[in-house]
Parts: C-alpha cells; sequence; structure tokens
C-alpha cells in the first residue's frame, strides 16, 4: 500500500477577510505541481465563509461539484433556477455538464459557515445540469461508514457521473475499523475533518489528507481520538 500525507499546515491558503480557505490541491493563486490532483479527484477547498458574505454568480461545466457543510447555512442559487439553503448533515451535488451558473452565500447574518467543496473530474462530458440534495443524519455514520455519494445512487446516496465513492463516518476513540474497496483498481483519498487517527506508519490529525493507492482490497484505521472522516474512493 502506497501512503502520501497531505498534512494540513502544507495546504495552500488565502485570507480574503471575508473567506479564508485552505486548499488541498492547486487552486485559484496556490500551485503546486505535486499536487494537481488525485487520479479524479481535482478540488478539495476547506472553506469559511464570514457572516453575511460568499460567492457571487459564476460559471461551472464538465464538472462534479459536491457541497458538505460543516456547520453554520449556506445558501445556494442557480441558473437551473434551484434555491435552497445547505446545513450541517446535508450534501449538495451539482454536476456542471454543458454549463451553470450558481451563487453560494452564509445564509446567516451573524455566524460563519463551514464547508467542504470538491471538485471531481466527470466520466462523461456535457451532459444535462443538474442539481440534488441530501440530508444524512449522524445516527447514520456512528461507528459505521455511510455512503453520500455513489456513480448509481445505491443506499440512497447521490449520484454523480463517475466511478466515485464519498462516505462519511464518525468513529470512537479505541475503534478500529475497516474499509473496503468498492472496485479493485481505484484509490482513497482520506480527509480527517476532526479527531486523530493511524493507518499504517502515518498518524493523522485534525484536516490532515492521504493519498492511499495499491491497495490489496481493504484498508485499516486505528481511532486515536474520536473523530469525523471523509474518504473518498476515486479512479486513479
Amino acid at each position: 500500500m502506497k501512503l502520501t500525507l497531505h498534512r494540513s499546515g502544507c495546504r495552500g491558503h488565502a485570507d480574503h477577510g471575508w473567506l479564508k480557505t485552505w486548499h488541498s490541491f492547486s487552486f485559484a493563486g496556490y500551485y503546486n505541481p505535486d499536487r494537481m490532483h488525485f487520479g479524479v479527484l481535482r478540488v478539495l477547498n476547506d472553506d469559511i465563509i464570514e457572516a453575511g458574505m460568499g460567492f457571487g454568480t459564476h460559471p461551472h461545466d464538465n464538472m462534479e461539484i459536491i457541497t458538505i457543510v460543516l456547520a453554520g447555512e449556506l445558501e445556494h442559487r442557480d441558473s437551473m433556477g434551484n434555491g435552497s439553503v445547505i446545513r450541517p448533515g446535508e450534501v449538495q451535488v451539482m454536476s456542471a455538464g454543458t454549463g451553470i451558473q450558481h451563487s453560494e452565500f452564509n445564509h446567516s447574518q451573524e455566524n460563519e459557515a463551514s464547508l467542504l467543496q470538491i471538485w471531481v473530474f466527470p466520466d462523461k462530458k456535457n451532459v444535462k445540469p443538474r442539481y440534488d440534495q441530501a440530508s444524512f443524519s449522524e445516527e447514520e455514520m456512528n461507528g459505521k461508514w455511510r455512503t453520500v455519494v455513489s456513480p448509481d445512487g445505491t443506499d440512497h446516496s447521490m449520484w454523480i457521473h463517475q466511478q466515485a465513492w464519498f462516505s462519511l463516518g464518525i468513529f470512537n476513540e479505541g475503534s478500529s475499523i475497516s474499509y473496503q474497496l468498492k472496485k479493485a483498481d481505484s484509490g482513497v483519498y482520506l480527509f480527517l475533518i476532526s479527531g486523530e487517527l493511524e493507518i499504517g506508519p502515518e498518524t493523522l490529525i485534525q484536516r490532515d489528507g492521504l493519498c492511499i493507492e495499491q491497495i490489496d482490497a481493504e484498508i485499516q484505521l486505528k481511532i486515536n481520538k474520536n473523530s469525523k472522516l471523509l474518504l473518498m474512493e476515486v479512479p486513479v
């Protein structure tokens, strides 16, 4: 098994006042030739948006975009006529396809919003744009993996145009857990939202990321502190 650790403090970072953002892969003003993408995983941004602020209307095309709100409320509007507020426990998926425009603002005038925005290269281009949003309770991921994004929407997950599976899990200190690959030739990007864990010789702390390749069907993890994890299985 091949492991490549991305420490939290080594990510690209920008402070725009209204937006504090950390980039796991090259994005905007952050360029690192060694961190362009992990397989089809192109962007993993960890954003904090000030109250009442946000991203004005802007375009996307031919990208699968997944947003996971960790704290606060994110207001979304797009050129397909969708308008919604995304809250913790909810996940948003957009297939940009032939092209969409959307805006994202902190819905609160008092509190920050914290979110992960993830871009995945699609397995087909110029599809009809689409939008989906779903809620996943903590009970569904306590002590186990909860698939929230998949290629086919199985297990009441949302689907994207790619052979990729996103899973969230909340695990208690002292537990040992495993993850079974859906496809034998996949890679895994593990992002530790909070807590501490061990995998092989590596110890991860909050907001560390880990590229995992050449996997022998299963990944084993040891939870050192209560942890919340995002695991992304993608073609590499």
